[in-house]
């Protein structure tokens, strides 16, 4: 057999290894790099081909390839492709490590005697780190029992102009974020993340068809924003000589279509949020809402908790998560359904109700030194809420009856006056969804946007305008009908225990 000697196990990085290239640095090898590509051009050698002879994928080959022993020629032939992200060259022999999209590694074994001395020498002058080589040759183990690819013929298949980072050395957040191809390259939580986000909305459409849901797509501009309280992004159409708005929820179109008669409707897509970004919240985000007729919040509550854990056997085959630091979260089980009200007042000792003044209500901020600037008196009991239970709550947990005030699309509680049938659902300290009964009496609506309007005209930038093809849609009858709304990127840190930054693939970064 040929000299298989393997490539050395791996050492502790030199002081210059684990040194990150300076620009100038960089600004040399790109010009190395360029000029290499000059000198295969010139020789008639294409640096970026169109197609490739592919036969396998390194994963396929290692998970046919399994506890072979040592120095085996297995006589299997196969050709495929992968980033080199190792190289060693010695005088007969370069080995270099081959690494596919999904981070799985092949050794590549490029050999005087398999090549030959022209082929052996093009490989020393071309192949860089970075590149993406194609191989073709015999799968076998080195003497080490590396599984391996004694190469007989190779080709670039693309030339990487700039080098990959030092992967000797972690990246820094602000790489990971701003380059988020190269946190993929060298990173396996980064490409762990993005195949559980996959899986969480492909389990996530399965158990809506399970119940009978129908997915569609809804306006992202839109001439009137609304269906949540947030600051619009404004932007304008030359076509329409119009002001328009980037969404910030789907929910006043999908009611158009429970009127409709779709009365099990669903939509995962983009929200626009002009306002504030940290560590659970995104100018841009990914969106779930969904609408059920003849259902309420009680049902919506059934459906999410179901949903969430799909979710999780899907990415973590449990419904116990693993972080991303290794804390357990256990995501099974019936959910804690808590009332806001109930809750707050045991908290802070004093009994809370919607009949409580306001003055009392500041006065409660005051001693606990919150400030709040806000003329709804639901808006103190949500922020008292936040400050005296939040906190406390380990569990995914389902927090019950909402302010009317603040609540603008909801329908009033059956039982609880100056309570509206809502829910949100805190899952490791951050609202991950919320859920209504919703308001379907177009006359209570008309009134409730009204209010909306004197607070927008009062300056509040997040309240609701009054819109009137709405309202149109539910004049001619929408049935009773439960909805509820879940962030998709909440939902992966609630699986994976990541920041926002790190569940959306190319977050929005000054």
């Amino acid at each position: 057999m040929t000299d298989t000697t393997p490539a050395p196990e791996p050492a502790e990085p030199t002081a210059a290894e684990a040194a990150e290239p300076t620009v100038a640095d960089i600004a040399e090898q790109k010009q190395v790099r360029l000029d290499k590509r000059e000198r295969m051009l010139a020789l008639g050698l294409d640096a970026y081909p169109v197609g490739l002879p592919i036969t396998d994928t390194i994963p396929a080959v290692r998970a046919r390839h399994t506890d072979l022993e040592p120095d085996t020629a297995t006589g299997e032939r196969v050709a495929l492709a992968g980033r080199v992200v190792f190289s060693r060259i010695t005088g007969k022999l370069c080995f270099a490590t081959l690494q596919a999209g999904d981070g799985s590694r092949l050794q590549a074994m490029v050999s005087l005697a398999e090549v030959g001395e022209d082929e052996l020498a093009r490989w020393k002058e071309f192949v860089d780190l970075g590149d993406h080589v194609f191989v073709e040759g015999e799968v076998i183990t080195s003497r080490r029992g590396e599984l391996s690819i004694m190469v007989s013929s190779w080709a670039i298949a693309a030339k990487a102009i700039l080098p990959l980072p030092n992967l000797h050395n972690e990246l820094n957040e602000e790489t990971r974020v701003r380059q988020r191809y190269l946190d993929l390259i060298v990173r396996e939580q980064a490409r762990q993340t993005v195949r559980a986000r996959a899986l969480a909305v492909a389990s996530l459409r399965s158990t809506f068809a399970s119940h009978g849901y129908l997915e569609v797509e809804t306006p992202m501009l839109q001439t009137m924003h609304g269906g949540a309280s947030a600051r619009p992004f404004v932007t304008h159409s030359n076509a329409f000589d119009t002001e328009l708005f980037l969404r910030i929820a789907p929910e006043l179109f999908l009611k158009r279509a429970v009127v409709g008669g779709i009365e099990r409707v669903f939509e995962i897509n983009r929200n626009f949020r002009n306002e504030g970004a940290d560590s659970t919240h995104s100018p841009e985000f990914a969106m779930l809402e969904a609408y059920q007729a003849y259902g309420d919040y009680h049902q919506m509550a059934d459906l999410t908790q179901e949903m969430i854990q799909n979710a999780a056997l899907a990415v973590a085959g449990s419904h116990v998560v693993t972080w991303a630091d290794g804390t357990e979260y256990d995501l099974g089980g019936d959910w804690d359904r808590l009332s806001m009200y109930d809750s707050l007042s045991a908290a802070a000792g004093v009994e809370i109700t919607p009949e409580t003044p306001m003055a009392e209500l500041k006065r409660l901020a005051d001693s606990v030194d919150i400030e709040i600037d806000h003329p709804l008196p639901g808006k103190y009991v949500e922020e008292l809420w936040e400050h005296f239970v939040k906190g406390g709550l380990e569990r995914p947990t389902f927090v019950m009856d909402f302010p009317v005030d603040t609540s603008p699309l909801v329908r009033e509680h059956r039982s609880l006056p100056g309570r509206v049938e809502k829910w949100d659902l805190y899952v490791r300290g951050f609202e991950l969804a919320t859920a209504y009964s919703e308001l379907v009496d177009p006359v209570i609506q008309r009134e409730r946007f009204v209010a909306q309007a004197r607070l927008a005209a009062g300056g509040d930038p997040e309240a609701m305008r009054l819109d009137e093809a709405f309202l149109t849609a539910l004049e001619h009858g929408m049935p009773p009908s439960g909805g509820m709304g879940m962030g998709i990127d909440r939902l992966l840190m609630a699986l994976t225990g990541l920041g926002i930054r790190e569940t959306i693939l190319f977050p929005l970064v000054k």
